[in-house]
């Protein structure tokens, strides 16, 4: 008996390592075909991103939501352990789930069974229908989650993921087990966005759906705080990146940045049930650190604030191994 359940052990390893293998060889020939129609540094990058995810034990999965209208797009552990507990990431706007991710797969897929969306309009994930609201985004990912068989998962999100991921652990109740939230703004008041917005000094649609280089340097300068990668990137690059992530469903993305840009705020935001974590860069210029104060008085003491020194809004690109470090001794209760 021994020895069969040793065999069949190792039947079930190569046939998983032959699987990767074949789907790892089937999106580098996808894209190859796509050399021609795409900017060719962007797709290499994007190939260099999907394969990094495979070697981080992750696949990709499209599912089709019952509204007939809608189509989520996941990166999921391929290899689903019991011992690790569910984790999803729900990302930022202006990237999708590889872009903003690759710094921090590696090191949570060693603790966590992973789940990583593209929000509606990013990356893969597509709707016909017209809701643009971070409710009906987080309705269509809980519902993505479900079809794929994770009944109790823990969130963690940064930025305009913030909001989606709030709202599923709204709509998820018992099936959220705890939440991670990275500077975002939900929460604030009406004064406090029309501040920073005043203090941004331009219309925040020009950064967040760039159509110039100057735009997008002028989101990273109000992102990142210490070294900025981007710096050194030339012009024709970051011309490529635009041309390519931000104008496909520009304008759906856009009516996305003004629903969260220009509503009101939501007076009556319930106070969350689970056990959440607020992580914030004391050097955000995005959402100021007063917003992570705000946030932790409204969630009351099921909530705990850690900050990041010398950091930005995109903490999951300055301080990564930071970042990890706290969301996975939360999620592990160490």
């Amino acid at each position: 008996m021994p020895a069969s359940m040793d065999s069949s052990k190792l039947i079930l390893l190569l046939s998983f390592y032959l699987s990767t293998t074949i789907h790892v060889l089937k999106n580098l020939l996808s894209r190859l075909t796509t050399l021609h129609r795409t900017p060719l540094l962007v797709n290499l990058l994007e190939m260099f991103l999907s394969l990094y995810f495979w070697w981080c034990g992750l696949s990709p999965c499209t599912v089709d939501l019952d509204d007939r209208q809608t189509t989520i797009h996941f990166w999921c552990s391929a290899h689903r352990m019991s011992k690790k507990p569910y984790l999803v990431l729900i990302h930022g706007y202006g990237g999708n789930s590889k872009g903003q991710f690759w710094t921090q797969v590696g090191p949570l897929s060693q603790s966590f069974n992973l789940f990583i969306p593209d929000l509606l309009f990013f990356g893969k994930s597509h709707t016909l229908s017209p809701q643009r609201s971070d409710v009906f985004q987080a309705t269509c990912i809980v519902e993505g989650l479900k079809k794929l068989g994770v009944d109790k998962y823990s969130i963690y999100a940064i930025s305009y993921g913030g909001y989606v991921g709030y709202r599923m652990a709204e709509i998820g109740g018992d099936v959220v087990e705890k939440v991670v939230i990275v500077s975002t703004g939900i929460g604030c008041t009406d004064e406090q966005k029309f501040e920073q917005l005043r203090k941004i000094g331009r219309n925040p649609l020009e950064l967040l759906l760039p159509e110039k280089p100057q735009d997008l340097r002028g989101l990273m300068n109000l992102s990142i705080y210490k070294f900025n990668p981007f710096k050194w990137v030339p012009d024709f690059f970051l011309q490529q990146f635009i041309d390519v992530m931000c104008n496909d469903y520009r304008k759906e993305k856009s009516e996305l940045a003004e629903h969260l840009l220009f509503r009101k705020a939501d007076s009556n935001l319930p106070v969350l049930t689970q056990e959440t974590l607020i992580i914030w860069g004391d050097k955000d210029k995005v959402f100021p650190l007063s917003f992570a104060h705000h946030l932790q008085r409204h969630l009351g003491p099921k909530s705990k604030l850690e900050i990041i020194k010398d950091t930005g809004h995109a903490a999951n690109i300055e301080s990564p191994g930071a970042l990890n470090n706290f969301i996975t001794a939360f999620i592990l209760g160490k």
